[in-house]
């Protein structure tokens, strides 16, 4: 019970600053990253370790992924979706695996200088293509961004994802063939792509027949948040009893369970339910980015070395880019080849997921392990609030905020 009152005073602290972010015309988010940041593990302590690592706060959490999952699968109208047709997909290669190839051949040229072995470059270009979408989508969400670029963004943040998975995974079970370590089995990486697909569809389609009855804001939440639960329930079990060691993304749950009834109802009718869920998904992305936020150490702001700033500029270059390439390549709106790129630069939360699943591979070579922590830990502090920012205003210079405002005056 003292757990959940501090995690609650947490939020309501994280509410509170975000609040006066917005005031300065700054973010939410970042004043929700910042409380993680101080109230976490590495400073006042009010969220400690024992709290971050209790099975009933990994619940929570793992819960509310699936439910923020939702405002990437009410985007995925396929009738909306084949207008975007080879552009989406080109574009989310070219910046996913352009930052990788980037990165890889940065820190392979650094590596070979400093005497270090080449292949701890890919395992960082694996870290750095992936893009953690939940302070992207709070800006969104915050600000009611609406235009191409944010039209855009929503649907390649999940096959950004999907990338990202296949291509880390790829990376560190080649790597560990030449290390001692464990690691994921090549034959199990379709297995962590398709099966939270298969999950949403089992739990989304009694979901999408029920939901297109047309009940009113109680019924419709009652299925939407039953479904969240056995979504996520299906992939706890299966997590912790089917595939030990092996774990699913819960955020792609949710995508597939929404994006099946989302394409089951008419346009109408969504409008409907994403309002009646507009305050859960709200309250799901404020727990996501304080929890993103606590087991950042803002101490290493200050031991930042040189890979974490080449990493953050690498990174930063790649993705911007990556991202301009394939969207002008495919003759995608202007803004979109423009700004595209400063809305995909956060990056903290699968960074440091991906980098404790590397160190495990690395751990006969600890001086590896040291660099790969200390590089990537330093710069998801520093990283994720330029990124922030960053993202807010790619979203502005594209006029997808402002447009919204003006309209509302």
């Amino acid at each position: 019970m003292i757990q959940l009152l501090r995690w609650l005073l947490v939020l309501a602290l994280a509410l509170f600053t975000g609040k006066l972010f917005s005031k300065i015309k700054l973010p939410s988010i970042l004043g929700w990253l910042i409380i993680g940041m101080i109230f976490g593990p590495h400073a006042l302590g009010l969220m400690p370790d024992s709290i971050l690592t209790a099975g009933w706060y990994k619940t929570v959490i793992m819960w509310m992924q699936c439910a923020f999952g939702l405002m990437l699968g009410t985007e995925l109208v396929w009738k909306e979706l084949k207008t975007y047709g080879k552009g989406l997909i080109i574009t989310t290669l070219t910046q996913s695996l352009g930052t990788f190839c980037f990165i890889t051949i940065v820190f392979g040229i650094a590596f070979l200088a400093a005497g270090v072995p080449v292949f701890l470059a890919f395992i960082f270009g694996g870290i750095a293509l992936a893009t953690a979408p939940a302070p992207a989508l709070s800006i969104v969400n915050e600000f009611h961004a609406k235009g191409p670029v944010t039209s855009t963004l929503l649907p390649m943040a999940v096959l950004d994802d999907i990338v990202a998975i296949i291509v880390f995974f790829t990376v560190n079970s080649v790597v560990a063939s030449s290390v001692s370590g464990g690691t994921v089995p090549l034959y199990m990486i379709p297995v962590m792509v398709l099966l939270p697909v298969i999950i949403g569809l089992v739990t989304g389609l009694p979901a999408g027949r029920l939901l297109s009855r047309g009940c009113g804001r109680g019924q419709t939440l009652i299925v939407l948040l039953c479904g969240i639960t056995l979504t996520a329930g299906i992939g706890w079990f299966i997590n912790t009893k089917i595939l030990s060691g092996i774990t699913l993304n819960y955020m792609l749950m949710g995508v597939s369970f929404s994006a099946v009834f989302t394409n089951m109802v008419d346009k109408e009718r969504l409008e409907e339910i994403t309002d009646y869920f507009h305050p859960v998904l709200a309250v799901s992305l404020l727990a996501a980015i304080v929890d993103l936020g606590a087991p950042l150490n803002y101490h290493l702001i200050l031991g930042a070395g040189s890979y974490t700033v080449l990493y953050i500029a690498a990174r930063g270059a790649g993705k911007y880019f990556g991202a301009r390439f394939g969207a002008k390549a495919t003759k995608m709106p202007e803004t979109v080849q423009k700004y595209l790129g400063l809305t995909l630069l956060p990056h903290s939360g699968v960074s440091l997921v991906f980098t404790g699943i590397a160190c495990a591979t690395l751990a006969s070579q600890p001086a590896l392990v040291g660099i790969l922590q200390g590089t990537i830990a330093a710069a998801a502090v520093i990283n994720e609030i330029i990124a922030v920012i960053a993202a807010k205003k790619g979203f502005e210079l594209a006029g997808e905020i402002e447009k919204v405002q003006i309209k509302k005056s």
